[in-house]
């Protein structure tokens, strides 16, 4: 099956994670990240998930599952110990059209979490389509060797370039033009040593 590939604006959506032990934690720490509104389900949970919660981060309900638990939400990572509760979990979810991802379970993933590379604005993501995960660790480690920090500061002074070339009136293909010539390898390498100059 092949996966469709997007980036996800989870700002101020409603997500829910069950399960707050070592698993969930990465996970409910890339939602918020995300600026996802985060409601953790589960009867105990981390110090880290603790804090957050105390600090009005997320919403912790520290009880069992309930299927109302998935009522008005746009996904749910499960990261529970119990399959049974992880397939209960991903069968309400099914039924109800609600996103699932089941933690190390591919056959009950609606979505994966890729190995990211990120360098400020610029996120690079690997996906295997759950084959995998430690191949896509290794080429997410690989690719931040190849791309290093100095691309955060690059891709920043291109979305200024960029925002001052839609600013004023131009023809279209020419500045297609001039944002394909500001992109290129020569183009970086005076970049990075402009900047190791100016420090």
């Amino acid at each position: 099956m092949s996966l469709f590939p997007m980036f996800l604006k989870l700002t101020n959506r409603p997500c829910l994670v069950v399960g707050a032990g070592r698993v969930g934690e990465p996970k409910i720490e890339s939602l918020l990240a995300a600026g996802a509104a985060v409601k953790v389900v589960a009867p105990q949970a981390t110090e880290a998930l603790r804090q957050w919660a105390r600090a009005g981060k997320l919403d912790w309900r520290p009880r069992p599952f309930e299927p109302a638990d998935l009522d008005g939400v746009f996904l749910v990572v499960v990261a529970t110990a119990s399959p049974d509760l992880n397939d209960s979990v991903y069968r309400e979810a099914q039924r109800r059209g609600v996103l699932c991802n089941v933690v190390d379970d591919p056959p009950r993933c609606d979505f994966y979490y890729p190995a990211v590379v990120n360098r400020g604005e610029l996120q690079i993501a690997i996906s295997t389509n759950g084959q995998s995960p430690a191949l896509a660790q290794r080429l997410r480690r690989e690719l931040e060797q190849q791309f290093g920090p100095e691309y955060a500061a690059w891709l920043e002074a291109l979305g200024r370039e960029r925002e001052r070339l839609f600013a004023r009136p131009s023809d279209p293909e020419e500045r297609r033009r001039i944002l394909h010539r500001l992109v290129t390898r020569e183009r970086f390498e005076e970049f990075v040593r402009g900047k190791s100059t100016s420090e």
